[in-house]
C-alpha cells in the first residue's frame, strides 16, 4: 500500500552533513549516439552537435563523423537546447531536449529542414550496447510497476528466457538463478558496473536494494560480449538513480499481515498458541531523496553537482507451523512402550541425561502424526533488514564526470532452524550479512571520437550462521524416532568476502565501427569460518549400542540384560548410551569462538578485452572480440594447507598404497601450518604426520587412540 508521494521544486537543498565515501565502479559511460542527416537523408560530416543545459551556461558539443554519427556521453538529467553548427549556419530545434536520465542512452537522429533553419528530432529504435544473446533490460518504469513480493528485484530476472531459480543455490538468502542450465553461483551481478557478487558464496548482494531508486536493471545471457567475463552464465547490472537540478523523492510502507492469509491445514488453537493462525506481520517502508548539492554562502553545485539517497526499511515476524515428536511424560520416567509392541520395558534413567530430558516440551496434540509424542507449535522466525545509499554526481568539465556511491546492508535473521526454537529459543541459528559496497567513476570524453572511464571498487559480505547456545551438547536420533536436542551444537559457519575491483574502459569510434578494449582486476581477500559440532554430538540408534544396566520388560520375554543389544534410540537416550559421538576441535594454530578454525582465502584475476561494435549496414550490426582472462589459483594466506606425503626407501615421494615402507614418513611444509596425528590404523606399518616443523614418525604397529592436535581421546 502506498501511503504517499513527495515532490517538491526548492531551488535548492541545504545538506547539513556531507559524507562521501571513495570507491569504485567500471563500465564506460552511457551516452547519446545519433546520426545527422539532411532533408534528403544524406548523412553530413564535420557538423558540430551542441546541447546547451537549461538553465545554466554548460554546453557540450561532438562532431559528427564521417558517416555523420555523433556522441555525446554522460549527459546528466535535464532540460537542453540543442543546435547544430555546419559550415558557419547553425540550425536549431523548437523544442528542449529532455534528458530523464544521465544513465540512459536518448536514441534519435537528427534532419537539417530545407525550408529553414530548423533541426528536426527523428526518434528511432531503442539502441543499446552490446550484450548477451539473452537477457532482459528493465527500466525504471517496469521496476516499479511490476509486482514484487518483499520488492526484491532480483524476482525480475525470471522474466528472460532461460533463467530459473536455482535450489541448489541461496546459501547465503540471496537467491541465486540459473542461466541455461547452469549453476547459480556462475551468474555475476553488479551495481552501477561494480562486482556485487559475493566473493565466496555466490549470488547477488544487495538484492534488497530499493527499487524506487533504480534506473534499469541490464541483464545479459548466452552469448557474451567480449567486456562481460568472470565466467559469467549470466551478467545482470543494476543502475542506480543520479540526482537532478530539482529536488525530488519518494516515501512508501507496504504492510501484510496475518489477517489476510487463509488457515492451513495444521494449523489450529492451542493454550500455547490461542490464534487461529501462526502469525505473520510484514512491514517495508523507505523513501528516496535527489537534487543539487548546495550550499548557501559556500558552494552551489546546481548544474553540475548532484545526490541521490534512499534508505528501505525491512521488518518481518513470520510464524511457522512445527510439528515434532517429543519425549511423553511417562517415557521421561523411563516406561518404554514402544520397544516391543504389546509389552512394556522399565528402562532405569540415567541421572545425567534427566536433565535434558526435561528440557523438552511436553507433547500437546496425541492426535497428530506422531501419536502420543505429538508436539505442535507455531514457531516465529524474525527478519530485519536495513539498507542505505548515496550517491552523488559531479561534472568536472564538459568533457570530465566523476561518481561516487557508498551502500550498506545490514541483514539480520531470519532464524535458519525454526523446528529447534520450538524445543528451545536458545537453540536458534540466527543468519545475518553486513554488506558494504563502495564506487568510484572517472569518466572523460578526450575527443569526440574517443572516450574512457576508469573505476575501483570495494564489496564486503559476511554470510554467516552463528549457533545461540555454545554449552549444551546435541542429541540425534539415528531412527528418527524424537526430534534433536540442539541440532546445531554450537556450529559456526560463515564468510568474510572483501572484493577489490579495478577496471578502465576506453572507447573509441571511426566511422561505422565502435572499437572497445580495456582491462579488468579482482582482488579477493576473504576468510571462511567452518565449526562443527565443537560442542560435542551425541547420537542414538542407527547403530548398535549394549544396554549399561538390566532393563527389565512386564511380560519377562524382553528382558534387556547387561551388555546386550538396545532395541532403538529411545532406550539408548534413557539410559545415556550413545551409538556415537562426534566432536570438532580447532586446531593449535586456527583459532575458535566465533572464528572457529578459520581460514585466509585468497585469489586474483586479470582480464583484459577488446571487442568492435561495427554497423555493416542500416540493417545489420555485427559485434565481435576477444577476451582474455588470468586466474590464479586459490591459496591460504598463512599458507597454512598441506598434505601428508609418503617418502619411498630412495627419498622420492611415494603413493599412499606403496605396502610396507621402510622409511618414516617426513613432511617439510615451507611455512607454518596446522598439524594432525593419525594413529590406531595397522594396514600399514607406518603413520602420516602433518607438522607445523619437520617431523618424523617410525615405522611400526600405533598405539589403539586417535590424535587431534595433542588431544587424546580415549
Amino acid at each position: 500500500m502506498l501511503i504517499s508521494t513527495l515532490e517538491s521544486g526548492p531551488k535548492y537543498l541545504i545538506l547539513a552533513l556531507f559524507v562521501l565515501t571513495l570507491s569504485a565502479s567500471s563500465v564506460a559511460a552511457t551516452s547519446w549516439k545519433g546520426v545527422l542527416r539532411d532533408h534528403a537523408g544524406r548523412p553530413l560530416s564535420h557538423a558540430t552537435t551542441t546541447l546547451h543545459a537549461l538553465p545554466g551556461t554548460l554546453a557540450y558539443s561532438a562532431e559528427t563523423s564521417s558517416s555523420g554519427e555523433f556522441v555525446l556521453a554522460a549527459l546528466p538529467t535535464g532540460n537542453y537546447a540543442l543546435t547544430v553548427t555546419i559550415a558557419g549556419k547553425t540550425w536549431k530545434a523548437a523544442n528542449p531536449i529532455a534528458i530523464a536520465d544521465g544513465t540512459t542512452p536518448l536514441p534519435a537522429d537528427l534532419e537539417l529542414s530545407d525550408s529553414d533553419q530548423t533541426l528536426i528530432v527523428l526518434p528511432t529504435e531503442k539502441t543499446t550496447a552490446a550484450q548477451g544473446s539473452g537477457g532482459e533490460t528493465l527500466s525504471s518504469a517496469k521496476v516499479s510497476q511490476l509486482p514484487l513480493n518483499e520488492r526484491d528485484f532480483s524476482k525480475l530476472l525470471l522474466l528472460a528466457a532461460g533463467t530459473m531459480t536455482d535450489t541448489n543455490g541461496a546459501a547465503n538468502f540471496t537467491q541465486q538463478f540459473a542461466v541455461n542450465g547452469q549453476r547459480g553461483v556462475a551468474s555475476v551481478f553488479a551495481m552501477d558496473g561494480a562486482d556485487t557478487s559475493d566473493p565466496e558464496q555466490g549470488g547477488a548482494t544487495f538484492s534488497n536494494f530499493n527499487v524506487d531508486a533504480i534506473q534499469e536493471v541490464q541483464s545479459s545471457s548466452g552469448v557474451m560480449p567480449a567486456e562481460i567475463g568472470h565466467g559469467a552464465s549470466g551478467f545482470t547490472n543494476v543502475v542506480t538513480k543520479e540526482g537532478a537540478d530539482q529536488v525530488h523523492g519518494s516515501a512508501f510502507e507496504f504492510v501484510r499481515n496475518a489477517a489476510f492469509d487463509a488457515r492451513n491445514f495444521f494449523d489450529h488453537q492451542s493454550a500455547v498458541d490461542p490464534r487461529r493462525i501462526p502469525p505473520f506481520e510484514r512491514n517495508e517502508f523507505g523513501a528516496t531523496n535527489g537534487g543539487p548539492v548546495a550550499l548557501p554562502g559556500i558552494y552551489d553545485g546546481r548544474g553540475k553537482t548532484f545526490y541521490f539517497i534512499e534508505y528501505q526499511g525491512f521488518r518481518q515476524l513470520l510464524g511457522t507451523t512445527q510439528v515434532l515428536a517429543v519425549p511423553t511424560a511417562a517415557e521421561r520416567q523411563g516406561i518404554d512402550t514402544t520397544s516391543f509392541p504389546g509389552d512394556t520395558l522399565t528402562v532405569p534413567v540415567n541421572p545425567s541425561i534427566a536433565p535434558l530430558l526435561d528440557r523438552y516440551p511436553l507433547p500437546n496434540n496425541p492426535q497428530g502424526p506422531y501419536g502420543a509424542r505429538t508436539y505442535s507449535v507455531s514457531s516465529k522466525v524474525v527478519t530485519n533488514t536495513d539498507q542505505f545509499s548515496v550517491r552523488v554526481d559531479h561534472r568536472l568539465s564538459g568533457q570530465a564526470t566523476l561518481f561516487a556511491r557508498f551502500s550498506l546492508n545490514q541483514v539480520n535473521g531470519p532464524t535458519t532452524n525454526p523446528d529447534q526454537t520450538a524445543v528451545d529459543p536458545n537453540f536458534g541459528v540466527n543468519f545475518f550479512d553486513h554488506q558494504r559496497n563502495a564506487a568510484i567513476r572517472y569518466s572523460r570524453t578526450v575527443s569526440p571520437h574517443f572516450s574512457f572511464t576508469t573505476g575501483f571498487s570495494y564489496l564486503r559480505s559476511t554470510p554467516t550462521f552463528p549457533a545461540l547456545d555454545h554449552t549444551d551438547p546435541a542429541l540425534a536420533y539415528g531412527d528418527g524416532l524424537l526430534e534433536g536436542f540442539n541440532s546445531a551444537d554450537g556450529s559456526i559457519f560463515g564468510s568474510f568476502g572483501n572484493l577489490f575491483h579495478f577496471r578502465h574502459d576506453m572507447i573509441y569510434s571511426h566511422a561505422a565501427h565502435t572499437f572497445q578494449w580495456g582491462t579488468e582486476i579482482r582482488w579477493n581477500r576473504d576468510a571462511t569460518i567452518y565449526g562443527t559440532n565443537p560442542d560435542g554430538l551425541y547420537t542414538f540408534g542407527g547403530g548398535t549400542a549394549y544396554s549399561p544396566v538390566l532393563i527389565p520388560s512386564a511380560s519377562g520375554q524382553h528382558d534387556i540384560l547387561p551388555g546386550a543389544p538396545l532395541p532403538d534410540s529411545l532406550t539408548g537416550l534413557l539410559t545415556a548410551t550413545p551409538y556415537s559421538y562426534t566432536i570438532s576441535v580447532a586446531s593449535i594454530f586456527t583459532p575458535g569462538g566465533d572464528k572457529f578454525d578459520e581460514a585466509a582465502v585468497r585469489r586474483e584475476a586479470y582480464n583484459f578485452y577488446f571487442q568492435d561494435s561495427w554497423k555493416a549496414t542500416s540493417r545489420l550490426s555485427v559485434n565481435y572480440g576477444l577476451r582474455y582472462e588470468i586466474n590464479s589459483r586459490i591459496k591460504e594466506g598463512q599458507d597454512r594447507t598441506s598434505i601428508a606425503q609418503p617418502i619411498a626407501p630412495d627419498g622420492r615421494p611415494a603413493s599412499f598404497l606403496t605396502p610396507a615402507l621402510p622409511r618414516p614418513i617426513c613432511t617439510i611444509p615451507s611455512r607454518l601450518i596446522p598439524w594432525i596425528g593419525m594413529a590406531g590404523v595397522h594396514a600399514f606399518p607406518w603413520t602420516a604426520v602433518l607438522a607445523s616443523t619437520p617431523s618424523c614418525m617410525p615405522a611400526g604397529p600405533s598405539p589403539p587412540f586417535f590424535q587431534i592436535c595433542g588431544r587424546t581421546i580415549p
